[in-house]
């Protein structure tokens, strides 16, 4: 059953991630007035990432424990993207508020595509 553990935590990982862009974005948006809205959206990413990460920690480790190569690479992936996007958070942020929104754009895209990276690795990770 230990075995089994990163392949757990693949399927929570594009469960949170499919969760968080299916239903929690879309309602923040249609729920919430524009500052309100970003207002929360700036106290979930940050969460969001760090959750991420922790999740493809505990797999990390696990796949390790457990000899499993290609969830080592899936989870470690998923730890350096996760982290990458957390830290692109502050210039988001700060580019945002500044107006300057062809940086905030390029940013953005950046964060997205790295959560869809994580979300096709860990898809992956269920199958192979």
């Amino acid at each position: 059953m230990f075995n089994d553990t990163p392949l757990f935590i693949n399927g929570m990982t594009v469960g949170v991630i499919l969760f968080q862009t299916a239903i929690i974005a879309p309602a923040v948006f249609t729920a919430l007035s524009g500052s309100d809205s970003s207002v929360f959206l700036r106290k979930v990413f940050p969460k969001f990432f760090i959750f991420l990460v922790a999740l493809g920690a505990i797999a990390n480790v696990t796949a390790i424990i457990v000899e499993d190569g290609q969830a080592i690479i899936i989870s470690g992936a998923t730890v350096a993207f996760a982290v990458f996007a957390y830290l692109l958070i502050p210039m988001t942020n700060k580019s945002r508020d500044e107006g300057d929104e062809r940086t905030f754009k390029r940013l953005h895209l950046a964060s997205v595509l790295l959560t869809v990276a994580i979300l096709i690795l860990n898809a992956v990770g269920l199958v192979i």
